[in-house]
């Protein structure tokens, strides 16, 4: 087992320009352009040519995360309500890609669904106690 890191290809320094890719890999490109005059002239390259307006389909793909899964999809998967091959995508592009904006998404869905959660739960404990205060009262009331 070597400490060679895996190659970065173009369409990788792309995303790092879009702040697509998994925080561990954009350490990786990070610190790899630090050390690779070469590699630093590669990505200079793509900035001119974006600054020029001149991009590729993947690019567009990429940039406007036409494969991302929708919020509504994200919380249908969080509430396992998904289809299997949709729920699978998911999955996929969640754990395996590591969609940054999708997995922030979810983590902002699951966030708000406890926060419901804690809500309905303060909610029925209130109605608990108002209904137990209101039987004492009702019961007592009702005595000639």
């Amino acid at each position: 087992m070597g400490s060679e890191k895996a190659e970065i290809r173009p369409e990788e320094l792309e995303a790092f320009l879009d702040e697509a890719l998994p925080a561990p890999r954009m350490r990786e490109i990070e610190e790899a352009l630090r050390r690779d005059r070469n590699l630093a002239e590669q990505l200079r390259a793509i900035i001119q040519r974006r600054d020029l307006g001149l991009v590729s389909i993947a690019e567009v793909w990429r940039r406007q995360r036409l494969s991302c899964p929708s919020r509504d999809t994200l919380g249908a998967y969080l509430l396992g309500a998904l289809p299997p091959d949709e729920a699978r995508f998911v999955r996929i592009h969640l754990e395996r890609i590591g969609c940054r904006y999708c997995l922030a998404n979810l983590a902002d869905l699951q966030s708000r669904m406890e926060a419901t959660q804690e809500q309905k739960e303060a909610a029925q404990r209130r109605c608990q106690r108002y209904f137990r205060s209101s039987l004492h009262h009702l019961t007592h009331s009702a005595e000639p």
